[in-house]
């Protein structure tokens, strides 16, 4: 059986949605957040870079969400129609299952950090540090998260999906960035096509019962730890 190394409320939310669409039968070893709200030490003993998801199958680790998605859908799951044939939606959902950790996760998580960053630091630094995260802020983080914003829009207005005209894998992958920018980075809110999209995620019965077995909270992107 496939064990899943999960940490609570972190993008290893997207790895049971996903076995949840393929049906597949999972344990979940659950690590719990330390005060600093990263993972603990005993994750290392997994993986050398104590992340989370990693999972194990058949005698092997893998660590890295894209990584894992593939190697199920591979391995698992070719048939499941979670991965596109047709050569046009195929590039497109190669491009959105490594865009989100690849391009948005690194702003959403600047996004995060300079957010908090000035309550972190003692109180006779915290003018320069709120000046300092304002400025990175204003000046490059929340100018490029408009953008993409505005590109998942478009995408997702295009045909109702990331990939093309249906659910694929690509959707549970992107599914944490969008939740978590919905969440604390969407000036006004999410899009309609955003908004509808994140309806029909959120209806089907694997994300419900992959919520069940994580107790996953929408939009907590679990600090600067996962994969």
């Amino acid at each position: 059986m496939i064990r899943v190394h999960y940490l609570d409320d972190s993008r290893a939310q997207r790895i049971l949605w996903l076995l949840e669409e393929l049906d597949l039968p999972y344990e979940i070893e659950l690590y719990r957040r330390r005060p600093d709200m990263r993972a603990p030490k005993s994750l290392r003993e997994v993986h050398p870079l104590g992340k989370s998801p990693v999972i194990e199958d058949e005698g092997r680790v893998i660590a890295e969400s894209g990584a894992i998605t593939e190697y199920l859908i591979d391995r698992h799951g070719a048939e499941s129609g979670l991965r596109p044939t047709e050569e046009e939606a195929l590039l497109r959902y190669r491009y959105w299952l490594h865009y989100a950790e690849g391009s948005a996760m690194p702003l959403l998580l600047q996004k995060l950090l300079f957010t908090k960053m000035p309550g972190q630091v003692p109180f006779f630094m915290r003018p320069v540090a709120k000046a300092i995260s304002r400025a990175v802020l204003t000046r490059m983080v929340d100018p490029q998260l408009r953008d993409h914003v505005a590109f998942w829009e478009d995408e997702l207005a295009r045909d109702g999906w990331f990939a093309g005209p249906d659910f694929t894998a690509a959707d549970i992958q992107m599914s944490f960035v969008v939740e978590a920018a919905a969440d604390r980075a969407m000036e006004g809110g999410p899009g309609p096509a955003t908004t509808d999209w994140l309806r029909r995620i959120r209806a089907r019965l694997g994300y419900q019962r992959a919520l069940e077995r994580g107790e996953y909270r929408y939009g907590d992107t679990g600090g600067a730890t996962g994969a």
